[in-house]
């Protein structure tokens, strides 16, 4: 008898893939068989997806990127998507069809949908995106990352939470030590989008520190490629010890070690920063569509687990006093450890698991 399939939809970004791949993981495990359907740039990301995903490169486009003549191009290349996508699920039926959000999610949601095949939707963030808004009327189930989510009216959600990477899961609750006078970890994670202005001020924030707080300070930070040199430079004109890099592979280990993370507030960071439990300066991107980050935030922040500072009021002074007053009290920094973990859905993918199957029952 064959396994059924799944048949996950995932955009090109980070925030998408990791949840998908979670997904994947967790469906794999169980006997089933899963598809990821994205497009050439979120091929990029499915090399963390396990070898027995099979990657589906559809015909998508955006209106995002790309002059005029691009854009006019986008729906032809959706519907040529769609056909195509139509066609395979009529071959090889999906048990259920699972969008994360994206442009490139819209042949397999649409084909899905044209197809009477069980579907849902996860939105990771606190406002749905644009697509996930467009399929949030057409499919069986929402689930929710972030809660609440603003949803359209006449639509309920399921507080799933986001699913987090075996790699996370496997230092979920990981002690946290309390920052003192010895080797002191921060680790400072931005996104391709939002690390520039993290590139800008951290390095100034963390060399006005007093000196007591900032020779015991070890840096890890992500910067583009574009900014590596200049943001080494500025740590080592400051004598700190830094490690800069445009990704790191290792981030769950390192958030395990951190004693404060400064990052943005994209929800698969803010998921990762709660599962694992660790006091955080949370930077919402202020360009990110319908300021879903931060609403990403809020519930950290209002649980007393992260500090906020808007990207109008971000600068190395007002940056340098919260790290200060994180750093500086030990007792303060692990409620704030306490209180982030329990904002921590480790059991996400669990529920959201537990979603599809209900959904594959249901036919």
């Amino acid at each position: 008898m064959t396994a059924p399939l799944l048949l996950i939809a995932a955009g090109g970004t980070g925030g998408h893939m990791f949840p998908a791949q979670a997904l994947a993981e967790a469906m794999i495990a169980r006997g089933w068989r899963v598809k990821l359907s994205t497009d050439a740039r979120g091929a990029r990301y499915a090399g963390g997806f396990p070898q027995a995903v099979k990657v589906v490169v559809s015909g998508s486009g955006t209106f995002a990127r790309g002059g005029a003549w691009a854009k006019l191009a986008v729906p032809f290349q959706i519907a040529c998507g769609v056909l195509g996508a139509s066609f395979k699920m009529l071959a090889d039926r999906p048990a259920v069809v699972v969008g994360f959000g994206g442009y490139p999610t819209i042949p397999a949601l649409c084909a899905a949908f044209l197809t009477r095949r069980p579907r849902m939707i996860h939105e990771q963030n606190g406002v749905l995106g644009r697509v996930n808004k467009l399929f949030a009327t057409r499919v069986h189930k929402v689930a929710c990352g972030t809660w609440p989510t603003a949803l359209p009216d006449g639509v309920t959600g399921d507080h799933t939470g986001n699913p987090v990477r075996a790699a996370v899961l496997e230092r979920a609750g990981a002690g946290y030590i309390a920052p003192g006078d010895y080797p002191m970890s921060l680790v400072v994670i931005g996104g391709s989008q939002g690390a520039r202005i993290l590139s800008d001020v951290v390095p100034e924030a963390v060399a006005r520190l007093p000196e007591g707080l900032r020779r015991h300070l070890r840096v890890a930070q992500q910067a583009r490629p574009e900014d590596l040199d200049r943001v080494v430079a500025a740590y080592d004109a400051a004598g700190i010890l830094a490690e800069v890099a445009p990704f790191f592979a290792d981030i769950p280990r390192r958030l395990s070690e951190a004693q404060l993370v400064i990052s943005r507030s994209g929800a698969s960071s803010v998921a990762d920063i709660s599962v694992v439990g660790r006091p955080s300066i949370l930077i919402p991107f202020a360009a990110a569509t319908d300021d879903h980050q931060s609403a990403n935030a809020r519930g950290l922040v209002e649980a007393g687990g992260a500090a906020l500072i808007a990207e109008k009021a971000l600068d190395a002074a007002a940056l340098a006093n919260h790290m200060a007053a994180i750093l500086g009290q030990p007792q303060a920094a692990e409620e704030m450890a306490r209180a982030a973990l329990g904002q921590g859905r480790p059991d996400a993918t669990e529920r959201l698991v537990a979603l599809v199957e209900a959904l594959a029952v249901k036919g």
